[in-house]
């Protein structure tokens, strides 16, 4: 038999004996490429293909970490303490992908999953054609978020959880903006400061939420934009944020970058990061947006007690409560 024959044969067989298939009731939902998908009653083993920090939060907001059968890519594990501890299992679950974030179907096919999410589409026929469900989730613009959760709520047969989470996003983001509405926005840039690039599309839209101005907005549709060191000078911004602690470190020494009001102000400010940074996508948006208003606005958010919101979430969306030294080395942010 050539491998490739041997490769089908194995995914006919392995589909057929995958957990609950044969005898639940089968249900299909449609997924954000418009593809009608079936699933079994209830879904217990869940595989999380490409961006695996995103896709792992929105398993967490709908109270499903324990389904999760893959754990991170080798290049993801360094900075994601807290996909461990919002599901214990990940460090000693396979990886089901490679470096290049291709999936790894052999591995996928052995995990026997109810059901793959994945945001990469060029991933889905190749896993369908397997006999692996697969459910695509897409998020581009901010509003995209509560539209996944939507669809995972199908997913999880559990539409209540995903209601109520875009009632919270909903609620927190009219919260923010009655509190910072007519306060003089700062000019704010989201940065990695070793690349000169605004790496993440969403800042576009998190910090001008927060009562900010995004020196970077020009428009643009691509994930992430460069510039140059003197434009950086020209805008002058007042708050720099970035997401590491040894940005700050550089931005501090470096000869230009020092002379930025952001920096002679010491307004240099690195994003939390829970179970992804907070300042990409995450189902945790809604506190990026408390987070950014609370250093944007300071004076106007003091009625905002922010590790008390953090704790809040963590234990009524994630279901998980953390502690307070869990939240304070979340919004300490030195990881």
């Amino acid at each position: 038999m050539t491998f490739p024959s041997r490769r089908a044969a194995l995914a006919g067989a392995l589909a057929a004996t995958l957990p609950g298939r044969a005898h639940a009731q089968a249900r299909t939902v449609t997924d954000m490429a418009k593809r009608r998908v079936t699933l079994p009653a209830r879904i217990t083993r869940v595989v999380t293909l490409g961006s695996l920090p995103v896709l792992n939060s929105f398993v967490y907001a709908m109270g499903e970490a324990a389904t999760l059968v893959n754990g991170l890519a080798d290049f993801a594990r360094p900075h994601w303490k807290f996909q461990s501890v919002f599901a214990p299992q990940l460090p000693t679950l396979p990886a089901m992908q490679l470096p290049t974030r291709e999936p790894n179907v052999e591995a996928i096919l052995l995990a026997r999953p109810d059901v793959v999410l994945t945001m990469h589409r060029e991933s889905v026929d190749q896993l369908a054609s397997r006999g692996i469900p697969v459910v695509f989730l897409a998020w581009r613009r901010p509003e995209d978020v509560k539209t996944c959760m939507t669809v995972l709520g199908e997913v999880f047969a559990n539409p209540a959880r995903a209601a109520a989470y875009t009632d919270y996003f909903d609620r927190t983001i009219a919260r923010v903006a009655a509190i910072v509405q007519g306060a003089p926005p700062p000019r704010v840039l989201y940065l990695q400061p070793d690349t000169l690039t605004q790496p993440r599309l969403i800042a576009e839209w998190w910090i001008p939420t927060a009562g900010g101005i995004s020196v970077s907005a020009d428009g643009r549709s691509t994930e992430s934009r460069g510039f140059t060191l003197e434009q950086v000078v020209l805008w002058d911004p007042d708050i720099l944020i970035v997401t590491a602690p040894k940005d700050v470190a550089h931005v501090n020494t470096h000869p230009v970058f020092k002379q930025l009001k952001a920096v002679r102000s010491r307004r240099v400010l690195v994003v939390p990061v829970g179970a992804h940074t907070w300042s990409n996508r995450t189902a945790e948006q809604p506190l990026t947006v408390l987070w950014a208003a609370s250093v944007f606005h300071p004076v106007r958010m003091r009625a905002i007690d922010l590790a008390a919101e953090t704790h809040a979430f963590y234990r009524d969306i994630f279901g998980h409560a953390l502690t307070d030294a869990q939240v304070g080395e979340i919004l300490g942010a030195t990881m």
